[in-house]
C-alpha cells in the first residue's frame, strides 16, 4: 500500500514539475481586412512567405455570408456565423439590432474567445488592436487587458504597442489581436486588385516584417503560434456578394504544435479561427453555441 502512494506522490510531483516547465502560450494573430486570396496571390509579401513556409496555408478559406466586415470578423472570434452570433452587418450594435443570438453573457454579448480563455486560464493576458471603429462592438470588453484605437487607417503605432503589450507579459500566456483596415480601404478607394490596393498589402507586410524581427531578437518568436486571418475579398470597389473572388480568402498558421504542410485545400471557414485558438491554448471546454470546427491537416 505504501509503495502505490509513494508511486502516485512521484507521479504527481512529476507532473507539477512539468507544468511549472511548460512555457506559457503565445497567440500573435495578424488581421488584414479585404485581403483576398486573389491579392495574396498576386502581391509580394516576402515576410508572409518566409512566416508561413514552416506553418500551413489556406487559399480556399471560406467567410461567412454575408460578405461583409463586422459578420466575418465576429465570427472569427467566436467560432460561429451569423445565424447564431446574430451580427448581419457593420451597424450591429449591443442595444440596436434585429437578430437576436443563441447565447450571451450576463451583459448580453455573444460568447468570444476572449471570453473562453478569461474565464477556463486566469493567468491570461488578452490584447485587441485595431483602426476601424465598429470592429469592436460585438466584443465584451472586460475580457480585454488592453484596447488600442487608431485613427485614419494608420496602424504602426499599434503594431508596436502590440509587441510591448506581448514583451510586457511574456510570463503569461498572451492573445493578441492585431488588426488593420487599410487593405479593404485601399480597394474600396481605387478598387481591389488595383496597384494602390496591391501596394496596401505590400505595406503592410514590410510592418510584420518589422514586428517579426522584434519578436524574434526579444526571443519571443520561436514558441509563439501566428496566424493571419482576414474577413472577404472584393471585386470592382466593393464585397458582399458570392463571387469566388470575394467568397475565398488567405487563412494561414504556424507556430509548435502546427504541421508543415505549405499550401492546404482542406474545408476551411472564418468562424473556424476560435476553435483552432482554443486547442492552442489546450481548451476543451466550449460554449455550446459555436457551430466552427477545427480544420483538418493543420495540427500535428
Amino acid at each position: 500500500m505504501r509503495t502505490v502512494f509513494i508511486k502516485v506522490l512521484l507521479l504527481t510531483l512529476v507532473s507539477f514539475s512539468a507544468m511549472a516547465q511548460r512555457k506559457p502560450a503565445h497567440v500573435l494573430i495578424i488581421g488584414l481586412d479585404g485581403f483576398s486570396a486573389q491579392g495574396y496571390k498576386t502581391a509580394k509579401h516576402p515576410n508572409l512567405d518566409k512566416l508561413f513556409a514552416d506553418g500551413v496555408l489556406s487559399l480556399t478559406t471560406r467567410p461567412v455570408m454575408p460578405s461583409v466586415t463586422l459578420p466575418n470578423w465576429t465570427s472569427h472570434l467566436t467560432g460561429s456565423g451569423p445565424e447564431e452570433h446574430g451580427i448581419t452587418a457593420n451597424d450591429w450594435t449591443l442595444e440596436k439590432h434585429t437578430l437576436l443570438p443563441l447565447e450571451t453573457d450576463q451583459d448580453g454579448y455573444y460568447p468570444s474567445i476572449f471570453k473562453v480563455l478569461k474565464e477556463s486560464i486566469p493567468t491570461v493576458k488578452t490584447g485587441y488592436y485595431y483602426n476601424w471603429k465598429e470592429l469592436i462592438n460585438p466584443i465584451n470588453k472586460k475580457y480585454l487587458d488592453e484596447v488600442s484605437f487608431e485613427e485614419k487607417d494608420e496602424y504602426k503605432g499599434n503594431y508596436q504597442k502590440a509587441f510591448d503589450f506581448m514583451v510586457k507579459n511574456k510570463q503569461n500566456p498572451t492573445l493578441t489581436f492585431l488588426y488593420s483596415v487599410h487593405t479593404d480601404h485601399a480597394g474600396h478607394g481605387f478598387g481591389w486588385m488595383t496597384p494602390e490596393y496591391i501596394k496596401a498589402i505590400e505595406d503592410a507586410d514590410v510592418e510584420i516584417g518589422i514586428l517579426l524581427d522584434k519578436l524574434k531578437k526579444d526571443g519571443l518568436y520561436k514558441d509563439m503560434h501566428i496566424l493571419l486571418i482576414t474577413d472577404h475579398g472584393g471585386i470592382n470597389k466593393g464585397h458582399g456578394g458570392i463571387s469566388m473572388v470575394e467568397m475565398q480568402v488567405p487563412w494561414a498558421i504556424t507556430g509548435p504544435q502546427v504541421k508543415k504542410n505549405g499550401i492546404i485545400t482542406s474545408f476551411n471557414s472564418n468562424k473556424n479561427t476560435s476553435l483552432v485558438l482554443a486547442k492552442i491554448f489546450g481548451i476543451s471546454k466550449l460554449p455550446e453555441s459555436w457551430t466552427g470546427t477545427i480544420p483538418k491537416n493543420v495540427f500535428k
